[in-house]
């Protein structure tokens, strides 16, 4: 069968144990050149047939996944991140599908997560915001009506937002059509994990001029919220979790 393995956000030692173990045993390897870290191909696939796709059509990746299996060999197709976020893989598994092939996906860890622990920080917090939307802005590829950015803004929750830092300046202008005004927290993190990281923090007021003076244009997540107050004004208040007054399944209250 084919594995689709997240290969995570950028760092090599990011990938999960399962998916190294499977891409250290792969013959045949897709992966996203223009994403995936090239050294962790080298790393645990030195010998692999490597294939990438960056400049690949869907017949042609199919075909290089299915031209393994059929011979036999092991094939694995190296996502970055976690495969199941605007990874493009519903398509790919379709096509198996219709050809017969077995496939398991191995998830990995997604930019949303890297971003968050590059800035240390929770993204739900008690009180403030216990809900986190991963959404992106209309650009090339479109988005539902009933998900514009600006309808998801009068939720109020955290936002993670990929594929959007381009147009940093109309994500803050249908930011401020919902739940959120100028003085909204918000964060861009660039290339999370890799060596060239970038943190740029500020608000809904400067972060796009912030966003352009730091050169960042692409490979970036925009964070929103009023989680993002914490670490500078403190917390409003703690989870109960570990409150002495507090029983659970674990804990009496003392």
């Amino acid at each position: 069968m084919v594995h689709f393995v997240g290969a995570g956000p950028g760092d090599a030692e990011l990938i999960t144990i399962k998916g190294a173990r499977l891409l250290g045993e792969a013959q045949v390897v897709v992966y996203a050149g223009s994403l995936v870290d090239r050294e962790l191909v080298r790393t645990y696939a030195p010998d692999a047939d490597l294939f990438d796709s960056a400049g690949m059509t869907l017949a042609e990746t199919t075909q290089a996944l299915a031209e393994a299996v059929l011979a036999g060999r092991r094939a694995i197709r190296l996502h970055t991140g976690d495969p199941s976020i605007y990874g493009a893989i519903q398509e790919q598994m379709a096509e198996l599908d219709r050809l017969g092939i077995g496939y398991e996906v191995v998830p990995g860890v997604t930019s949303a997560c890297a971003a968050a622990a590059a800035l240390k920080q929770e993204l739900t917090l008690p009180e403030v915001s216990q809900t986190v939307i991963i959404t992106r802005l209309a650009g090339r590829t479109p988005v539902p009506e009933r998900e514009q950015l600006a309808e998801i803004a009068r939720i109020g929750a955290t936002l993670v937002i990929y594929l959007s830092v381009s147009m940093i300046e109309q994500v803050v202008e249908a930011l401020l059509q919902g739940a959120y005004a100028q003085e909204t927290p918000a964060a861009v993190v660039a290339r999370a994990t890799w060596p060239d990281e970038q943190l740029v923090e500020g608000s809904l007021a400067d972060i796009a001029a912030k966003v352009r003076e730091a050169g960042i244009g692409k490979q970036a997540v925009i964070l929103v919220g009023d989680v993002l107050r914490a670490r500078r004004e403190g917390l409003q208040a703690v989870s109960r979790l570990y409150d002495s007054e507090f029983s659970h399944e674990f804990r009496i209250a003392t």
